[in-house]
């Protein structure tokens, strides 16, 4: 189901303990670097996915190749792609058992929306985890923006 409300969202947060954030950049300025030290920052396990960069380490972490290269459950896939690759990720999603996907701002769509819905994964669209965690009051830790 695609999660709108601040209940659903706040809970999904709260419930998602590993994600794999698909796009992420070695470079400092891009949205997904960001991101994934902030996540970290929150107490998250996050492995970065980029094929470019798999083997190296962003922010301390082992960058994947895959998301089929990741062993153990996904419980979170954020995705930084746009809304036309986007749907491809959502399908790996749902094939390696991820629980929820999380489409960045600006990233929308609906037809890989409806087919993780259809396979029981959550769904977010258009929205930011760095966003939504203060706003919703679910900060754990200090950041630097």
């Amino acid at each position: 189901m695609t999660l709108e409300t601040d209940v659903e969202i706040s809970k999904l947060l709260t419930d998602t303990k590993r994600i794999a954030l698909v796009g992420a950049s070695a470079k400092p300025e891009r949205a997904s670097n960001r991101i994934l030290k902030f996540l970290l920052e929150q107490g998250y396990e996050v492995i970065p996915v980029n094929p470019g960069l798999a083997g190296q380490q962003l922010h301390g972490v082992a960058v994947a190749e895959s998301l089929e290269s990741i062993s153990g459950k996904i419980d979170m896939v954020d995705i930084f792609r746009n809304s036309a690759h986007a749907g491809a990720v959502v399908d790996e999603a749902i094939a390696v058992g991820a629980k929820s996907v999380w489409m960045q701002l600006g990233v929308i769509n609906v037809e890989a929306a409806n087919r993780a819905e259809a396979a029981g994964v959550q769904v977010v669209m258009d929205r930011c985890p760095k966003i939504e965690i203060p706003r919703l009051g679910l900060l754990k830790a200090p950041h630097d923006d």
